[in-house]
Formats: C-alpha cells, structure tokens, sequence
C-alpha cells in the first residue's frame, strides 16, 4: 500500500514537473515573441498638449504596423512631461506595449478686462490692480500699466496695460486714460420699468420649458398662492452665503419662509448659495453647510453654485483653472448627496473666464434672444420681471426640461 501511495505521488510530482516546464518554455517562448516582435510606428513631430486640450493617442501617431487596443484621451490637467504607454497588435498578432513622450504646455495669454478707455477724476489714484487680470493657470500673473500720465492734470494718455504669465504668454492691450474734472451731482428721476411674466410665459413657454423665478429676501414677503396662480412654475430660492470672503456664514432672512410655502404647495424648487470661496477647501465646506440648511425641506431642482466677485477678482489670486475647480468641488460634494448642481454666472464670465466643467450651466443674459454658444439648463431671462405676489422687481427663468 505504502508501495503504491509512493508511486502516484511520483507519478503526480512528475506530472507537475512536465507541466511547470512546458509552462516555462511557453513562457519564455512568448517572451522572446514579444521581445523580437516588429514594431514600426511613426510619431508626429509636436509631441505637446496645450493645457486641458483633449488629444487621443492616435493623434500622435502618423503610422503603425498594427491596431491600437485603446485609443484613449491623454490626461493634460498638469505642466510638464508625460510618458504615454498604449498597447497595439501588430500585423503579426502579437500583442506588444510602446511608450513615448509628450509635454502639457501653456499656450493661453492671460486674459485682461479693460475697454478702449478708462477714466478718473483728477487727483485720484489710477488703482489699475482693480482691473480684473487673470490666467488659465497662473494664480498671479505680472499686471502693469506702462506709459506716462499725470492723474493732477486733465488730459487724455495713451498706455498699455501688460499681464505676462508664468510660461512666458503675454497679453497687451492698449487703452486711453481718462482724466476729467469733478462732475457735479445730478439728480434724475426716473420711472422704473418691468417685464411683466405673462409675457415672458406668451413668449418662451413650450413643451419642452417650464417658466419660473428666482428670490431672497429682496423680494420680502412673498404671496406664493398669488405666485401660483399666476402661472409661476417653479422657484429658486437663495438659501444664504457669507458676509464676505472668510466670513461668517448666514441663513438668508426669508429661506425658511420661501422654501416652507413653495413646499406646503409642492412647487418645484430650486437653490442657491452665493459664495466668497477662495479655495477648493472653502467650497466644499460651504456646499455641506448648504446641505445642513436644506436637509429637512424638499428640493426638487438643481442646487447653484454663485461666484460672481469679479470687481475684486486680483485680491483672490486664483487662477480661472482654479476659480472652475473650486465651483466642482462645491458641485461635486452636492451631487455625491444625491442633488443635482448648476454652475451659475453671466455671458461673458462664462465665455471668457470660467473654464468648462463638468456641471450644467444656470444662464444669465438680459436679452430677447441669448446669443450664448454654450448648453445652459436655466436662463435666467431679466432682472426687471413682475409677477403677482411680489411688489418689487423680481428675476425671470427658463427651466429647459428636454
């Protein structure tokens, strides 16, 4: 017996020898494969990304001896050198790996936000730092004023105005300085005019938009059943903000009313928190303390994210990369709580500072017909709507809902 257990353990431990060494060869016999295998691939001549450009793998090749197993898009969200490693099957069926290199740029000029002109009173300081000059990646770039002027003297001087970046991009642009004399003050009177909502309703109300409002406590009390019956849809509601940048948080005077009436009559309702976020760190902390506020009433639309302190914009020393991912990371730590989220904030923010994200877009622009390229979600019409229910002026909005 003993004889016989010894023999199928032989016969098992040789079993297992033959194996382990066919499995040797055949490894080591495709390991040469590979080694040997034939690799013909052309690259082209700029290997580099612009910063956040999408480019595939294959828009670096110009030739290759066999198919690529995934065309994948290159990450450029940083400077500097990156080996791209891809795997292809060449015309001989083997499957092999190449790696060669590209270099993320910055090519973006910064971007300056000055007119043809500027004026000031004489003897007033020209604080040109107050005019908005920011890059795509440079959180500081070099803004100066170049040519001569005489803020005691009234005149009109010719300069340029000059942002550089970090990489070296440069951005002129020439502008004239006013220098006037003290105007006097003029009073004017004069009447206030609305755009009425059954209008806005008669003119962009279809199938697929759904007409609506957006308030604070600017609006003070409000008659949500004269609302309804006038048509009104939906409501944004602020729910609150900051007194400022690293300031003190508080809860808008008439959230808990306007957001307790919209859901005693099951009005859609939307929300938005104005924010003085200067880092990522700062947004998503304010984004948990919108959640805090609102976790106890019904929301039913997005949740915005309002950054709008352009006039002070230097002062902050963000970047517009990093101005777009503080807002998706306030974006970001909404949606993950199970809401959805808008990016809000006007045309030409949209079209020349914020980068794009990832969030839909809450439109404003105060005109007939939007000449915005991008896709929005909310139009926020008119700043100057009427509507029963509210005394004063109040924001206008189309909900797209195909």
């Amino acid at each position: 017996m003993k004889r016989k257990t010894k023999r199928i353990l032989f016969v098992v431990s040789m079993i297992i020898l033959t194996c382990l060494i066919v499995l040797g060869i055949f490894t080591l016999v495709n390991y040469i494969r590979i080694k040997t295998a034939k690799i013909e691939i052309t690259l082209v001549d700029d290997l580099t990304i612009p910063f956040k450009e999408e480019r595939k793998v294959s828009d670096f090749i110009t030739s290759i001896n066999g198919t690529i197993l995934k065309d994948y898009v290159i990450d450029s969200n940083s400077l500097g050198k990156k080996d791209i490693t891809f795997k292809f099957r060449n015309d001989d069926n083997i499957k092999v790996s190449y790696t060669f290199q590209v270099e993320i740029v910055d090519v973006t000029k910064p971007i300056v936000w000055l007119g043809s002109s500027y004026t000031i009173t004489k003897g007033n300081a020209f604080n040109y730092s107050q005019i908005l000059c920011g890059d795509d990646l440079d959180s500081s770039p070099n803004c100066y004023v170049d040519g001569e002027y005489d803020i005691d003297k009234v005149g009109v001087y010719p300069l340029t105005f000059i942002a550089e970046d970090a990489s070296g991009n440069k951005t002129e642009q020439a502008f004239k300085l006013n220098v006037t004399e003290p105007r006097k003050n003029v009073s004017t009177n004069t009447t206030p005019t609305y755009t009425e909502f059954s209008s806005v309703v008669e003119k962009y109300k279809t199938e697929n938009t759904r007409i609506g409002i957006d308030v604070s406590s600017w609006q003070g009390e409000i008659d949500f059943d004269a609302l309804q019956n006038a048509g009104v849809e939906f409501v944004i509601i602020r729910v609150g903000g900051t007194r400022g940048r690293d300031k003190e948080y508080f809860v808008d005077n008439n959230f808990v009313y306007n957001i307790t009436e919209a859901n005693k009559r099951n009005m859609d309702v939307g929300i938005y928190f104005y924010s003085y976020a200067s880092s990522s760190e700062k947004a998503k902390e304010e984004a948990n303390w919108v959640l805090e506020q609102i976790k106890d009433y019904k929301v039913t639309l997005p949740i915005a994210y309002d950054w709008e302190n352009w006039s002070t914009f230097n002062d902050y020393h963000l970047s517009f990369f990093g101005l777009t991912s503080m807002a998706d990371t306030f974006l970001d730590t909404i949606h993950n709580a199970g809401y959805e989220g808008l990016l809000y904030s006007s045309k030409n923010y949209l079209e020349k500072l914020w980068m794009p994200s990832k969030y839909e877009t809450w439109l404003a622009h105060y005109v007939d017909k939007t000449t915005y390229q991008g896709t929005y979600r909310l139009w926020q019409h008119c700043n100057d709507g009427k509507v029963d229910g509210i005394k004063g002026a109040v924001d206008i909005d189309v909900l797209y809902v195909n």
